[in-house]
């Protein structure tokens, strides 16, 4: 398949096995399997112990929302920019924009309506979550547009996503967030997006320095920032485990067991990261079946210590 700059058709190396879709191209485009990273919204309430009063429940919901809709905007607008580079990547090429199944005015419009619809949302929602979305649509526009390619401030960046994720949680329903909370939001993200970069760079291998992105850096800061950020994840939690005594034994009980499937997780994500297979984090959470295990007998153990 040819390319010409008016038709926006990818071109195809010869023999490539291209993907087969499963769904619309302007809906791919969007990225659903990447929506996944939005149950981070549910952290702060969940924490809190009031995910299950009604309010709060459909105000975080209705958050989750707004926060697809607007990162579905950025998605779009990143594939429109990136569209030559994405097409020399080895699966970004398959993307609906790059590909040329969807036509480039039309992913404008529908940046559009999805941006602008998810920020009407949350402003609905509450000043707070209005803010945080604005503030994650002008942080992630900056960085599809100019702060990519700049070492440590990409890592930043990306990362903001993740944090700005778990905020929204909070304000969508006003509740307090903990300094413990937004250290194991903070470097929690910073180990996912470290985590990313270091997996992508032993994915590509050679390939790695023709990415902007990526030619910056080397594999040992990568993995450097990653063990220094999932050590100081650990520790955060688990002195927010520990600090579970003043609301009872029973509390106090099951936030000390929760640091062990916590921790045992984050060594299996980091299992997964060490031989290249991190690059996509969505992937990962959802077939490794092992972390899901892992994942669920944290749920289970965090809901007793908050809800006992």
């Amino acid at each position: 398949m040819t390319s010409t700059p008016e038709s926006g058709i990818a071109q195809q190396p010869a023999g490539a096995a291209r993907p087969r879709p499963f769904l619309p191209a302007w809906l791919r485009a969007m990225r659903p399997k990447q929506w996944v990273k939005n149950v981070l919204v549910l952290t702060a309430p969940l924490a809190a112990g009031r995910i299950a009063e009604p309010h709060v429940l459909v105000s975080t919901v209705l958050a989750m929302v707004a926060f697809i809709l607007v990162s579905a905007a950025i998605y779009l607008l990143n594939d429109i920019h990136d569209i030559e580079a994405d097409r020399q990547h080895p699966k970004k090429r398959f993307r609906p924009i790059p590909a040329g199944e969807l036509p480039i005015g039309f992913a404008w419009v529908l940046a559009a309506v999805t941006g602008l619809g998810g920020l009407a949302l949350g402003f609905w929602i509450s000043l707070g979550l209005g803010i945080t979305l604005g503030t994650y649509v002008v942080v992630q526009f900056l960085y599809s547009y100019f702060l990519k390619d700049f070492p440590v401030i990409d890592l930043a960046v990306v990362a903001s996503g993740f944090l700005l994720r778990a905020v929204a949680g909070g304000v969508a329903s006003d509740i307090p967030l903990s300094q413990w909370f937004l250290l194991v939001a903070s470097f929690g993200s910073m180990f996912m997006v470290a985590g990313k970069r270091y997996s992508e760079m032993r994915h590509l291998g050679p390939e790695a320095g023709t990415r902007k992105s990526l030619a910056g850096y080397t594999e040992s800061y990568l993995k450097f920032v990653w063990e220094l950020a999932a050590v100081a994840v650990v520790m955060s939690y688990s002195l927010w485990a520990f600090e579970q005594r003043l609301g009872g034994y029973s509390k106090m009980l099951w936030a000390g067991i929760s640091i062990f499937p916590f921790s045992m997780a984050m060594l299996e994500y980091a299992f997964r990261i060490d031989r290249g297979e991190g690059g996509a984090p969505e992937d990962v959470v959802l077939h490794d079946r092992v972390l899901l295990a892992l994942g669920l007998a944290w749920l289970v153990t965090i809901c007793l210590a908050v809800f006992l």
